[in-house]
């Protein structure tokens, strides 16, 4: 049985996929600039499948898209007219290259590469179930479930074999799919994780972003429908509604932090949506300061509406090392406080004698924020005020954000308590109407489990894998 434990400061992505079909001999370069677009989404891993009509080939490693292929040949020898390609967090299974995917599995009916965005809820059952059965497992990525699926459907066709796969599992997925000869798309039927289609020089595209899309220069198309199933061929494409569709649940997360600013989401461009989140900020905490501030990076078009709303200078007070990811984890204290440290410095000038405004989108364990406070003070601001895009998270998420109760201050203390631990000098939330508003959206078109416990579907919560301890 395997081990491992995350020390979390930070919420995580949910992985980024990519396909492309009919770019023959540029696929694997194309895929390549799509998941460099799709970057900040996963971290971990990155790998490119090509097929040729014949046969599929897979390059993948450990590391950022540019480090995986540094080396490239390795583009250079993915060869066909058909590609996806991953970029990966992993939130099921351990963080390892034999997890890294595309995973590629031989089964009766040829050849199925397989990529994923999301979690399934059912997969501790399904997995038991399967090996039971006499399936044996190449990864602990729950993602391989559904090639086990695929392979005892006993149908002929792909999509009847998906079909009755997607049945058993529960969750959050949007998987970009290929065998030999098609390329696939299919979303789970809550909407819960983003996947788009788009249109490049007469070739069609799928990616979990628009900005994918914008790195190409290709055409959005649409968003792939709830439990839609997209089949992309050499006559174009055609849909199928595989599974019943039962609401929009579009995690909200993705606007508030996943997404890049510049993606749509439903129609929405994040940056605006943003923007939105502010300005309601600043009219639920009505504060009087000399500036605002935000926390690199997805803070940054929410911090300016605050500023506008309020009527007060918006600095970037904070400059952030490029080198460092998107969320910096190490394995002890130490070497936590150094990734702070070297992450993010602050412009003394701009906030010594001041009274500072401090926007971010969360607060997870509160680690970071108190270091971030601290680093405000440090600089010589005299108040800290904190203000946060997102309501408090008092629940875990189970759809492909690796947290876990035990580790949300948020469930464990009440705002008065949460300020006094970060060191702030007020601290103030976003209310769930106000974010709901600020989308432009039903309010029923979200999950927001994580801030009201109100899943779409039902949990089985002994069921669920521990996010911090023995997986598979």
């Amino acid at each position: 049985m395997e081990k491992y434990y995350r020390k979390i400061n930070e919420l995580k992505e949910a992985c980024g996929v990519f396909g492309i079909y009919g770019h023959r001999e540029e696929v694997a370069q194309l895929t390549y600039y799509g998941l460099y677009a799709l970057q900040h989404r996963g971290e971990e891993s990155a790998g490119i499948a090509v097929a040729d009509g014949k046969t599929v080939v897979v390059e993948k490693g450990m590391g950022l898209v540019s480090d995986v292929f540094s080396n490239k040949d390795k583009l250079l020898n993915l060869k066909g007219h058909i590609a996806i390609g991953h970029v990966r967090y992993s939130t099921t299974g351990a963080s390892e290259l034999v997890n890294a995917q595309p995973l590629l599995f031989r089964y009766r009916g040829g050849l199925l590469a397989v990529t994923h965005n999301g979690n399934l809820t059912n997969s501790k059952e399904l997995r038991y179930k399967l090996e039971r059965d006499g399936s044996i497992f190449q990864t602990t990525s729950d993602s391989e479930i559904i090639a086990h699926l695929v392979a005892l459907s006993g149908k002929k066709e792909l999509n009847n074999s998906l079909r009755l796969a997607v049945e058993r599992i529960k969750g959050a997925y949007s998987f970009v799919l290929m065998n030999e000869k098609r390329l696939l798309g299919l979303r789970d039927p809550f909407g819960i994780r983003p996947l788009s289609l788009g249109k490049f020089n007469g070739c069609y595209i799928l990616a979990s972003e628009t900005c994918a899309f914008d790195a190409l220069g290709a055409e959005y198309v649409r968003d792939v429908l709830p439990g839609e199933l997209v089949i992309i061929n050499e006559d174009g494409f055609i849909s199928e509604q595989l599974i019943p569709a039962r609401g929009e649940k579009l995690c909200i997360f993705e606007f508030i932090y996943f997404a890049r600013p510049d993606s749509q989401l439903m129609g929405k461009n994040v940056h605006m949506v943003r923007k939105e989140l502010g300005k309601i900020l600043a009219r639920e905490h009505k504060l009087k300061a000399d500036l605002v501030t935000g926390v690199p990076d997805s803070s940054m078009s929410t911090a300016p509406g605050v500023a506008e709303e309020l009527g007060l200078p918006y600095e970037t007070a904070f400059v952030k090392n490029r080198y460092i990811g998107r969320t910096f984890i190490q394995p002890d204290q130490s070497e936590r406080s150094a990734g702070v440290r070297l992450k993010l410095n602050p412009i003394n000038s701009l906030v010594e004698g001041k009274k500072v405004i401090m926007v971010d989108d969360s607060i997870v364990r509160g680690t970071t924020s108190l270091r971030i406070v601290d680093k405000l003070k440090k600089a010589g601001a005299t108040e800290v005020y904190v203000l946060i895009s997102s309501p408090r998270i008092t629940h875990p998420c189970f759809y492909g954000i690796d947290t876990a109760s035990k580790d949300l201050i948020g469930a464990k203390m009440d705002v008065p308590e949460i300020t006094k631990t970060i060191g702030a000098d007020y601290l103030g939330y976003l209310s769930q109407e106000g974010m709901l508003t600020a989308t432009g959206l039903g309010r029923d078109c979200f999950c927001t489990a994580c801030f009201d416990g109100c899943y779409p579907e039902e949990i089985n919560f002994r069921k669920q894998k521990p996010l911090f301890g023995d997986r598979y």
